[in-house]
């Protein structure tokens, strides 16, 4: 009787990334794989460790899995990613009931690791960060027709909130000859939709040859027989070029939309987070862009509440939503984290103050989206199907402009039953705030 392992999943989408691999070498090794850790002997939690509420989210999964355990149901836990890499050295004596405290440069021994859990050991270790693997065989967990390609590790930004540097190491671009085998693989298998992604897709190839080479990753991959649908994300303001941009432009199989997180806009904040550009910078890079790419769907995220935001700054930042008046936003109070530059700043605002900020700039954006939703009636798009809504009796899917997980959904009905992953023609025939209503036309 195989040994059943549940994994969970914490955090980004690069974190998934990292599940998937340690997936692919338990099942390898003979381990039956089990989607609920309540059903498995051995659970693996792949934690974040980014901001609080990421850190509190895996506090409340791993007691809840101790508590499986104390019931007999779950025999070991190893816990594993960036919030025991960021507090190795608190983080064994703060989980007694994990039988495997591990950091991120032990996720490719995920096999030894078990074998001393089943021994009945204790096992606790902290290879070095630099050895987290940047490659390797994967099994995927998110729908089949597509998948996250992961191009590098690390960052080496160190923007003055962050602790992504401290947990993950210094950005470390994956050869470009690997990522492109990875590709052509996920291609064979199915996959017609690639979201590449890193913590900065921008800086792709800078640390392995000098310079750049995110324009021509793309355009190696547009080539790849069988891919429909490739988007980036994490993508700097600071080096967007006009090769990048003209490469989205042209390539049929890039879709339309840019990911660029600017976090502010104002010139004392962003220079205090260690960011680059101020309002004039940023309006007419968005200006620019758009020039570039006609009909470019713009993403990016913000934060409020940063020390020393004082409300004239605030309110520049709101304004500067509505004049760039982006397609998607995602905007979050400031966090506070131990051990970042920011987290010493004397200055620092209460976290109610900073909520309602952020909450001000999502009822703004709620406004924009629903009013470029409203303008896109009797619009026709192609959707992906991603599965059907039993409550709503209809098919749900989403169409070029919107990334996996983080965006909105179209919902249409059909005459005919559709396949999960089948591109499908669609009338838009309504609106919602964030999301779509059509119709598929034949």
């Amino acid at each position: 009787m195989p040994i059943k392992v549940g994994m969970v999943s914490l955090g980004c989408s690069k974190n998934l990334v990292d599940s998937e691999r340690m997936l692919y070498k338990l099942k390898s090794h003979g381990y039956k794989l089990v989607t609920e850790p309540g059903l498995a002997d051995v659970a693996v939690v792949n934690t974040c460790g980014f901001i609080k509420s990421a850190k509190e989210e895996a506090i409340e999964t791993i007691l809840e899995l101790a508590k499986l355990k104390a019931e007999g149901t779950l025999k070991k836990i190893v816990i594993t990613g960036c919030l025991t890499e960021r507090y190795k050295e608190e983080a064994a004596e703060l989980f007694p009931e994990a039988d495997a405290v591990i950091g991120i440069g032990n996720n490719k021994d995920i096999i030894d690791v078990l074998d001393h859990v089943l021994a009945g050991e204790r096992y606790i270790n902290f290879a070095p960060k630099l050895e987290a693997e940047l490659d390797g065989e994967r099994i995927i967990s998110t729908l089949p027709f597509f998948s996250y390609l992961k191009v590098a590790e690390g960052c080496s930004n160190c923007c003055t909130y962050c602790a992504i540097p401290q947990i993950r190491g210094k950005f470390r671009s994956v050869p470009m000859d690997k990522v492109l085998e990875e590709a052509r693989e996920l291609a064979e298998n199915g996959v017609t939709e690639l979201v590449v992604i890193a913590q900065d897709t921008s800086r792709y190839g800078e640390d392995l040859y000098g310079e750049s080479k995110l324009p021509e990753l793309l355009r190696e991959l547009c080539k790849i027989d069988g891919l429909r649908w490739i988007r980036t994300l994490y993508c700097y303001p600071e080096r967007i070029t006009d090769e990048l941009l003209e490469t989205i432009a042209c390539e049929e199989k890039l879709v339309k939309y840019l990911e660029i997180p600017v976090q502010h806009c104002n010139g004392d904040i962003l220079s205090r987070m260690n960011r680059w550009g101020d309002t004039g910078k940023l309006e007419a890079l968005f200006s620019h862009i758009r020039e570039k790419i006609p009909g470019v769907i713009l993403r990016t995220t913000l934060i409020t509440g940063f020390p020393g935001e004082t409300e004239e700054q605030f309110n520049e930042l709101a304004e500067f939503v509505q004049k760039v008046r982006f397609d998607r936003l995602g905007c979050f109070p400031y966090s506070r984290e131990e051990g970042t530059k920011s987290a010493e700043f004397p200055d620092q605002i209460d976290e109610d103050t900073a909520a309602h900020r952020a909450d001000i700039i999502m009822e703004q954006q709620m406004l924009i989206s629903a009013e470029k939703n409203e303008k896109l009636l009797g619009s026709e798009f192609t959707a992906v199907t991603e599965g059907f809504d039993r409550f709503g009796e209809c098919w749900f899917g989403r169409t070029p402009s919107d990334a996996p997980d983080i965006d909105g959904k179209v919902f249409f009905t059909s005459p005919r039953k559709l396949s999960i992953g089948e591109f499908v023609k669609i009338r838009i025939t309504d609106t919602l705030d964030y999301d779509l209503i059509g119709e598929v036309i034949e």
